[in-house]
């Protein structure tokens, strides 16, 4: 039941969700490369300004519809309408596979670690403005 066009859209959205998210967490790429004393390379991140973060995070993150059970706890049967079952069934496949946006806890946790290189702009700051 998948259609081309309906792969190929699931797809460029998850890609733009993964985007946005890795942009959250580990700032813009700003293209500078160190080299450390190690011998390794890092890239430098600038991270971004609490506006662009906001920006990305705003959104609600909205959870598929779950039909209730056809029988209640009374042991009740319930009628489940087509139209039900279809808000369900188009709710399951346009929001089952969205990326979660970062959290504040992980957010902190993954832009402490030391291969993030954060370097201060010319105007001193680290947010980006100048």
């Amino acid at each position: 039941m998948n259609e081309p066009a309906d792969v190929v859209t699931v797809r460029l959205r998850k890609g733009l969700q993964l985007r946005d998210r890795d942009t959250i967490l580990h700032g813009r790429e700003t293209g500078v490369v160190k080299k450390l004393a190690n011998g390794g390379f890092v890239e430098v991140h600038e991270p971004l300004r609490p506006a662009a973060r906001h920006r990305l995070t705003a959104h609600e993150q909205h959870e598929p519809l779950v039909l209730e059970p056809a029988v209640d706890g009374h042991g009740v049967r319930r009628e489940v309408r087509r139209s039900h079952r279809l808000r369900a069934w188009l709710s399951r496949r346009y929001f089952a596979e969205q990326v979660r946006k970062p959290s504040a806890r992980h957010y902190l946790s993954d832009t402490q670690h030391p291969e993030h290189v954060h370097e201060i702009t010319a105007g001193g700051n680290t947010d980006g403005r100048q």
